[in-house]
C-alpha cells in the first residue's frame, strides 16, 4: 500500500489546483474587521458565526474543475443575482466556536444533575457502544423481516423483560416518549369502553400528579378531575367520595412526586375497580422500585415506562426517548400494531389485530433507545436492578438528612428516590427557591426541579439517583448548606447569582414564549 504524501505536500497540491490564492489558515489581505455587535463586546458571551464573519475567510478549498469545454448553462432565472449572505470563516474559527459552545453545556457527564422526577442518571458507555455498532445503527426499517430477525428478537425479548419488571401481561414498545405513552394508555382505556358501549367521561388525578397527566387525559377526550391528597398521600376516604360510574381511570404516580410511596395503593385500586374503572400508573418514578415492587402486583392495569429515565439513555436536551406501555390482558386487544410475534422459531410483525387502536408511531418506535435499554437491563441483571433502586433510595435519604437542618423539609418520613425541600427558612431573608437554584450553579451543580409539585410552596425537588458517589453527595449537601449560611450573611450575593456563567438571569417566560432562533440578515 502506497503511503499518503506528507501533509505539506497535500496542501501545496491543493493550492496549485485552486490557483494558490486562498488559505484555510489566514484571511486574505485586506479582510474586513468583524462586524460590531453586542455579543463581541461582552466577555464570556460566545458570538454567533455571523457576528464573527470576516470577508475573505474560507474554510474549504475546491479543486479546479476537470471538465473541459462548455457545459449546459444554468438558466438565468435560477442564478443568484447576489452572493448568499453566509458567514465567512476559516475552519479553525468554526471548530473553536462550536468547541467553546460545547463547554458551556451542563450534562450528566460533567456533573451531578439532581433534577427531581426526571431521574437524570449516568448513562453507562457500554450502552452507547453497543447501540452504535454497524449491525444495529445501520438497520433500515424497510428491510424484510427475514433480514432483521436479530432486531425483532431484541424487541421481543425487551417486551418480555419489561413485562417481568412491571408485572404486566403485555407490552408495546411503540410510544416515543413518556407523555406519548400516557396518551396511548388512556386511548386504550377509551377504546375498551367504546367497544363495551359504555360512556365514561372522567379521569381522576391527585393534586400531586405530574403535569403531563391532566394534559394526556384531556387529549384523550376525558375530563381531568383533580382531588386533594392528605399529608401527601391519596386518602381512600377522599377517593371514595369522587369515584363513580363515570370515572374511566385514575392516574397515579407511585412513588408520587413528593417522593413518597402510596401506602394505600392496594385499597385505592380496589375502590376504583369496584366502580369499573382502571388504574393508570405513571412510570416516571419506576427507578425507585425496580426489582422491589411490581406495579402489576399493586393493582395497576396500565403503565408507561420512561426508558430514557429508568433504563439509561441520553436524557434531556431534546434527545429521543421511548415510552413503552404495559397492560393487563383486559386491555391487550387494543394495543397498537404491529405486534412482534414468535412462531415456529421465526419473528414477524402482526398487523392483523381488529380491535387495535392502530399505529401510534412510524415503524416500530425509537429502536436505538430500545437497544440501550436492552443492554442496560442485561448488563445489570435482576440483582443489579434491585441494587439500583436500593441505592437511589439510600442516596435520597442521605441527602435529605444532610440538608434538613438548613432547609425546610415538609415531609420528614423516609422518602423514596427523591425528596422535597422548600425555601420557607430562607424567605425571612427575602431569598427564594429561584435564587438558591441559581446560586448552586456557581458550585458546579445543575439546579434541582423547582416550584414543583405545586402543593409545596417554594418546592425544590431533589433526586440524586443511584449513580452518584457519597463524595459527590457530600459536596452537594455542603454546597447547599454553604448557600444557607451565605443567605444569613450576604443575601444579595445569592439574589444576584449565578456569578460564573456567561448569562445571569433571563426572562424565562419570554425566553420560552418568544425564543429568538434566527439571525437578521
Amino acid at each position: 500500500m502506497t503511503p499518503p504524501p506528507p501533509l505539506k505536500s497535500q496542501i501545496s497540491d491543493l493550492k496549485s489546483q485552486t490557483g494558490g490564492g486562498v488559505s484555510v489558515l489566514t484571511p486574505k489581505p485586506g479582510a474586513e474587521e468583524p462586524r460590531k455587535n453586542d455579543s463581541l463586546s461582552q466577555p464570556g458571551i460566545e458570538p454567533t458565526l455571523f457576528e464573527m464573519s470576516r470577508a475573505g475567510h474560507r474554510g474549504t478549498l475546491l479543486p479546479k474543475t476537470a471538465v473541459s469545454g462548455k457545459v449546459d448553462p444554468i438558466p438565468d432565472d435560477l442564478l443568484r443575482k447576489e452572493p448568499a449572505c453566509l458567514p465567512e470563516l476559516a475552519e479553525s474559527e468554526v471548530v473553536r466556536h462550536f468547541t467553546r459552545l460545547s463547554k458551556l453545556n451542563f450534562s450528566v457527564d460533567t456533573g451531578m444533575y439532581p433534577l427531581g422526577s426526571c431521574t437524570m442518571k449516568y448513562n453507562p458507555k457500554i450502552c452507547e457502544s453497543i447501540a452504535s455498532r454497524r449491525g444495529l445503527a445501520g438497520l433500515h426499517p424497510y428491510w424484510p423481516e427475514s433480514r432483521v430477525q436479530g432486531a425483532l428478537r431484541l424487541m421481543f425479548d425487551l417486551e418480555k423483560y419489561l413485562q417481568e419488571v412491571s408485572g404486566m401481561d403485555q407490552v408495546t414498545l411503540q410510544p416515543s416518549a413518556g407523555a406519548h405513552g400516557e396518551f396511548l394508555g388512556l386511548k386504550l382505556i377509551a377504546r375498551y369502553f367504546e367497544k363495551k358501549g359504555e360512556k365514561r367521561t372522567k379521569v381522576l388525578l391527585p393534586d400531586t400528579a405530574h403535569g403531563t397527566n391532566p394534559a394526556s387525559a384531556s387529549m384523550s377526550g376525558f375530563e381531568a378531575q383533580e382531588f386533594k391528597s392528605n399529608g401527601g398521600m391519596i386518602d381512600p376516604k377522599v377517593l371514595r367520595k369522587v369515584v363513580d360510574d363515570k370515572v374511566a381511570a385514575i392516574m397515579i404516580t407511585n412513588p408520587n412526586t413528593l417522593g413518597l410511596f402510596e401506602k394505600e395503593i392496594l385499597k385505592v385500586a380496589e375502590i376504583v375497580h369496584e366502580k369499573g374503572g382502571f388504574v393508570y400508573g405513571d412510570g416516571a418514578n419506576l427507578n425507585a422500585i425496580l426489582g422491589k415492587a411490581r406495579p402489576g402486583d399493586l393493582g395497576f392495569d396500565v403503565i408507561q415506562f420512561n426508558l430514557h429515565k429508568t433504563f439509561s439513555t441520553p436524557h434531556g436536551g431534546g434527545g429521543p426517548g421511548a415510552g413503552p406501555v404495559g397492560v393487563k390482558n383486559k386491555l391487550s386487544p387494543y394495543l397498537p400494531v404491529p405486534r412482534i410475534q414468535l412462531k415456529e422459531g421465526r419473528y414477524s410483525l402482526n398487523f392483523g389485530l381488529p380491535d387495535s387502536v392502530g399505529r401510534v408511531r412510524s415503524f416500530y418506535g425509537n429502536f436505538m433507545i430500545l437497544v440501550r435499554a436492552y443492554v442496560y437491563i442485561l448488563s445489570n441483571g435482576s440483582e443489579g436492578l434491585k441494587e439500583i433502586s436500593e441505592r437511589a433510595v439510600l442516596n435520597a435519604n442521605y441527602l435529605k438528612q444532610r440538608m434538613k437542618d438548613r432547609y425546610h423539609v415538609p415531609y420528614e418520613d423516609t422518602c423514596m428516590h427523591e425528596f422535597i425541600a422548600s425555601d420557607r427558612f430562607q424567605k425571612q431573608a427575602q431569598v427564594s427557591t429561584l435564587d438558591i437554584a441559581k446560586r448552586i450553579i456557581d458550585f458546579g451543580f445543575h439546579p434541582p426541579t423547582i416550584y414543583f409539585p405545586l402543593v409545596v410552596p417554594g418546592a425544590m425537588m431533589i433526586e440524586p439517583t443511584e449513580s452518584e458517589s457519597k463524595a459527590t453527595l457530600d459536596r452537594f449537601a455542603h454546597s447547599m448548606n454553604l448557600i444557607a449560611n451565605e443567605i444569613q450573611e450576604d443575601p444579595d450575593r445569592v439574589r444576584a447569582a449565578p456569578h460564573t456563567t456567561p448569562c445571569g438571569r433571563v426572562n424565562e417566560v419570554l425566553a420560552n414564549r418568544y425564543p429568538v432562533l434566527s439571525w437578521d440578515l
